[in-house]
């Protein structure tokens, strides 16, 4: 079993209050979550007006089809969000489920 997380960073340079930012990153946020069935949620920089940092994890049988699901979400966040992808970064936990607990 595969436990992954990835920080996705994104500029949003039109925005110019918090209220402006909460929408790109509230619709970016509920797209992942619908499309991808991830938890996402906004880490960092709530402060900023342009500057936004998501998380996102979820679980996978493989490792393999982790890395595949975090490349497809890499593209969608590019492509679908009303800010540029400034950086992103993940890592994988990887748990024996036939461990006795």
């Amino acid at each position: 079993m595969i436990v992954a997380v990835a920080l996705f960073e994104l500029h949003i340079e039109y925005a110019q209050s918090l209220k402006d930012k909460r929408m790109v990153v509230r619709s970016l946020r509920d797209k992942l979550r619908r499309r991808f069935n991830v938890s996402a949620n906004e880490v960092a920089f709530h402060d900023l007006h342009q500057r936004a940092r998501l998380a996102i994890s979820f679980v996978a049988d493989r490792k393999d089809s982790a890395d595949s699901l975090l490349d497809r979400m890499q593209t969608f966040v590019e492509a679908n969000a009303n800010a540029v992808l400034s950086g992103w970064t993940s890592e994988k936990l990887e748990f024996d489920e036939e461990a006795t607990l």
